[in-house]
């Protein structure tokens, strides 16, 4: 007589569909910083948004802090501090440098994050993962298009090359730390750590602040309740999610930032639509477990 083999209840764990909600979130918020970035500098409004994120949070989970641990506050200081040099890096370089070629830059987290996790955390992703991060990346790179491919190494794709880096290390000490610390917790210090960062690296960029608007500062309650979410799913969910599978499924950011553009009237070329199919089937891929024979 031979034992049932356990089966998953769909492709997707709960932990993974949380991350694709999340990812659809985050997406659709492309369109709300592009408007925001006519009433303000870019760190200003980072560190305003993740300010209210902070907030909010706070406000939901304070007696939580109470049982705060060096780890914790370890933990949250450093994925915040990468968290405002993944955005801080990304906005420099596009100074410099067209929105294509950050787009296509910005993208090599993706294959960052497999690497750094076989030689950091010393797990191997799986053959199909690295299928999966393939697809990916040339849907990444469709997205970017043709001219995002013949970048120099200037000031601007230096900047963004190593926010890219910083990308995949949040992506990285999020699931280092996620199995050993509280994520509320980690969360709330990781929000208060990049909003703090953002304003104290104003004037050191030259960056003023700006007049009043109505427009930054709604964008700003927005996003920073997409914001709380967004992190507190990903403390979350990157306990059982490996940091490989995890990327892939960010990866499909721009596709949902795609589809709300396109409501919002924008024009998607062929060869994004393309690259938009390839990345939800390197989703899809990174998802798929081979048959197992049956075990007496």
């Amino acid at each position: 007589m031979s034992a049932a083999l356990p089966r998953r209840a769909s492709l997707f764990t709960k932990q993974e569909l949380a991350l694709l909600l999340i990812t659809m979130v985050w997406g659709t918020t492309f369109v709300i910083v592009h408007l925001a970035m006519r009433h303000s500098g870019p760190l200003f409004f980072v560190g305003v948004r993740f300010l209210i994120a902070g907030l909010l949070s706070l406000a939901l989970f304070r007696p939580r802090l109470r049982f705060l641990t060096g780890r914790e506050l370890l933990a949250g200081g450093a994925i915040g501090l990468s968290i405002f040099l993944g955005y801080g890096l990304q906005s420099f370089g596009l100074r410099s440098i067209t929105s294509s070629s950050s787009a296509f830059l910005t993208g090599l987290y993706v294959p960052m994050v497999p690497l750094l996790q076989w030689l950091v955390l010393r797990r191997p992703p799986r053959l199909l993962t690295w299928g999966g991060i393939a697809l990916a990346f040339a849907g990444l790179s469709c997205i970017a298009g043709p001219a995002a491919w013949h970048v120099g190494l200037g000031p601007g794709e230096t900047a963004t090359l190593i926010g890219a880096a910083a990308i995949a290390a949040e992506i990285l000490l999020i699931g280092g730390f996620a199995g050993e610390v509280d994520s509320t917790r980690v969360t709330l210090i990781q929000l208060f750590t990049a909003s703090l960062v953002s304003f104290a690296a104003m004037p050191l960029v030259g960056e003023p602040v700006p007049g009043f608007s109505w427009v930054w500062l709604l964008a700003a309650l927005g996003l920073g309740l997409a914001s709380a979410l967004i992190q507190l799913t990903m403390n979350w969910a990157q306990k059982s999610v490996s940091p490989a599978r995890a990327a892939i499924i960010y990866a499909g950011e721009p596709v949902w930032g795609g589809i709300a553009g396109r409501l919002a009237g924008d024009v998607l070329s062929p060869l994004a639509v393309l690259g938009a199919g390839l990345i939800v089937a390197g989703i899809v891929v990174s998802e798929l477990r081979p048959r197992r024979p049956p075990q007496a």
